[in-house]
Parts: C-alpha cells; structure tokens; sequence
C-alpha cells in the first residue's frame, strides 16, 4: 500500500513557477514508478510526467515538455515535479501517482494509488 499527499499548488502568474511535492508513505515507494497527471475543469484527466523507480528514466507529455522536470528522493519518500514558463491552460488539479511496477507509463488505468490532488491556478 502506497498513501500520497500532494502540496505546493497556488495561484501563480503566466510565465511563473512552481515546485508540487508529493509524499508518499509506504515501503514500496522506491519500488515503485511514479506520474503526475491533471484534470482541469470538464476535462478528461490527463498524463503529465513520470518516473521511474531509480529515477533514471522520464518521460513526459507533449505539453510540458521542456518546461517541467519530475524528479524523486527516494530517501524522503517525495516525488517533484517542477513547473516552469507556466500557461493558463496549465491551471488544473495536479494528482501523483504511484504504480507497482520500475517502469515509467503514461496510461491512468497502470496506475494503481493517488492522490487527493492539489490545485494550480495560472493567471494571465
């Protein structure tokens, strides 16, 4: 069993930065690969960036790519994801997730926890 708070949204302006956190508890933390999804509103929740279980591997989403950077501590059990040259079509519910698995994925259902999410607003 794998628990997992996120923290670290806010309101921010366009062309800001953020850093999201997410904890998790549990001893399979650093057997398992990490993502980070989001859902804005009326919206299909969608992939974002993931991990893997070393963290050697990344792998992220058209959208972001270039500007947000997923990283891990597996000594603190926390998983990041750092947003930078934020959109307003960035504003979303960002979850982590965790799966039972080393490998990175991109796909909701290879996802097996999550999180309660937290909100990231960009204005413009």
């Amino acid at each position: 069993q794998v628990q997992l708070v996120e923290s670290g949204g806010r309101l921010v302006q366009a062309g800001g930065s953020l850093r999201l956190s997410c904890a998790a508890s549990g001893r399979t933390f650093s057997s398992s690969a990490m993502g980070w999804f989001r859902q804005a509103p009326g919206k299909e929740r969608e992939f974002v960036a993931a991990i893997s279980r070393t963290g050697s591997t990344t792998y992220y989403a058209d959208s972001v790519k270039g500007r947000f950077t997923i990283s891990r501590d597996n000594a603190k059990n926390t998983v990041y994801l750092q947003m930078n040259s934020l959109k307003p079509e960035d504003t979303a519910v960002y979850y982590c997730a965790a799966r039972t698995g080393p490998r990175v994925a991109s796909l909701r259902e290879e996802y097996d926890y999550w999180g309660q999410g937290t909100q990231v607003a960009v204005s413009s």
